[in-house]
């Protein structure tokens, strides 16, 4: 720790709780966590509610798919996080922190609780701490595992040994949070930008990024990119200079065909969008939102309809049953979008998708819920074709729908000498015709794509159709033994 906490040693000997909450109101810090609400109006607001005892929580409970960004914090970094927690504690003046953090992080919840101990002993938490008046501790409170743990009213059900459910606001946590009392409830992207923000001035925090948006913010770069993992940039990077600049392009010199930002309930954004700026208003105009920092990359053969269908099934079995439009809801749009990706679906049942989705926004008790269906909306919205397409045509553009595609060997790719792709079949379904090149049974095929991912490079001949092909008899198929 050399060297560190000197923005804790700052605050605590020479600003007042005010002056801290001030600071960070002037640099315009907005929550990392999704909603982007003003981190200092926040605290100013538990500052002044009536009471004396006062919580504040740290938000680790990172539960989107493919999602790690504060998981890298609480792994290499805990202490940054620490020192954000106790400054944010002394500025509402809190007694008691938690930080609610996964149980599927042991790693993160080992090295926390090893940094909180060292910040113990060096006098940096506890009573009195550093010889100041002030005196604060903080709790690793272990998650379960729920999706809907990550919204905070169920984070502090779930503190309070109770189920974790959602409950109506307001009154809001920061007048009537853990155990009724005020409560601050910060990301931990959020609160590792205090220590820097305390050291270095809100002017210098506003100088980057957006003058709505202030600062950088922090993506788990995902999906079909050259380079994946995570990134740092400032608030206003484009989509392009993201995906291009920094995840080096599509994998597989493939067209970039949409982004998915935001979680699973983020929104699908196309090509066209490539040079929207990333920030929290900018997102939002376009059907999108920050999230918690996840982003997918699609690329051209990706289907649309089966990406909404993806992430809605996890936002639809991951909700906690509580609202009737969210439960039910998410449980019926999840049954049309997977008609519609086995062929089943209706001329009608976009609508019918859209009518449900704005039900369930309205319906919905808390944001998983009334963003669950934003995959929906996005897609319909910039990728209507692809519906119809299923729909009207019993067609995949983006050969993904099982039900909608079939497995056939180009004729005049397919070498004679060749037969790769007969001993990577699982279901003897590839056969050689009497002119010895291959074909393939297609009421014996499921689709496994092992023979596409077996034929030879140089050859290329399995190729993916839709519509489905209709079985060919060997009549049709022909015999030409010299076609190659």
């Amino acid at each position: 720790m050399r060297r560190g906490y000197k923005a804790l040693t700052k605050v605590l000997f020479s600003m007042k709780p005010d002056e801290v909450i001030n600071e960070v109101i002037d640099s315009g810090l907005r929550g990392r966590g999704g909603g982007g609400f003003p981190t200092g109006k926040k605290w100013l607001f538990t500052r002044k509610a009536e009471g004396e005892r006062k919580f504040l929580i740290c938000n680790a409970d990172e539960g989107d798919p493919g999602a790690f960004m504060d998981r890298a914090i609480l792994e290499s970094n805990p202490h940054q996080l620490i020192e954000g927690l106790i400054i944010a504690a002394y500025a509402v003046q809190a007694a008691t922190g938690y930080i609610y953090v996964r149980a599927e992080y042991p790693l993160a919840i080992e090295r926390l609780q090893n940094a909180l101990d060292q910040a113990r002993e060096k006098g940096l938490l506890g009573d009195k701490m550093l010889g100041s008046d002030f005196s604060f501790d903080i709790k690793i409170f272990p998650g379960s595992g729920a999706f809907v743990c990550g919204e905070e009213t169920a984070l502090i059900t779930s503190i309070e040994g109770s189920t974790g459910l959602p409950s109506h606001r307001p009154p809001y946590p920061t007048t009537a949070g853990l155990f009724g009392k005020p409560t601050v409830i910060n990301n931990v992207k959020t609160l590792s930008y205090i220590p820097h923000i305390m050291r270095q001035g809100a002017e210098w925090f506003k100088s980057i990024g957006t003058e709505n948006s202030p600062g950088t913010a922090v993506f788990a770069l995902a999906g079909k990119v050259v380079s994946t993992g995570l990134a740092e940039v400032p608030m206003g990077t484009t989509i392009r200079e993201l995906v291009y600049d920094v995840g080096n392009g599509i994998k597989d010199e493939k067209e970039f065909k949409a982004v998915q930002i935001g979680g699973p309930s983020g929104g699908c954004l196309p090509e066209s969008s490539l040079e929207l700026p990333i920030d929290f208003d900018s997102l939002q105009q376009g059907g999108a939102m920050m999230g918690s920092g996840g982003i997918v990359v699609l690329k051209e053969d990706d289907c649309m309809v089966e990406i909404a269908r993806f992430f809605l099934d996890f936002t639809q079995k991951e909700s906690c049953g509580k609202c009737t439009f969210c439960r039910l809801g998410t449980k019926q749009m999840l049954e049309i979008l997977t008609d519609i990706t086995q062929g089943k679906g209706k001329p009608e049942d976009i609508d019918l998708l859209q009518e449900l989705a704005e039900d369930i926004k309205l319906g919905s008790l808390c944001s998983l819920g009334k963003t669950a269906p934003n995959p929906v909306l996005t897609t319909i919205r910039y990728f209507r074709d692809e519906y119809e397409a299923h729909i009207n045509e019993g067609r995949c553009p983006g050969l993904m729908c099982k039900e909608l595609i079939s497995y056939m060997i180009v004729p005049e790719k397919c070498s004679k000498l060749c037969d790769v792709c007969i001993g990577s079949c699982p279901t003897e379904a590839i056969y050689t015709r009497p002119d010895m090149l291959k074909a393939i049974h297609q009421d014996k095929c499921f689709k496994c794509n092992s023979c596409l991912v077996a034929c030879p490079p140089q050859y290329k001949a399995v190729i993916r159709v839709s519509p489905p092909l209709e079985e060919q008899t060997e009549a049709e198929e022909g015999g030409n033994a010299d076609e190659q």
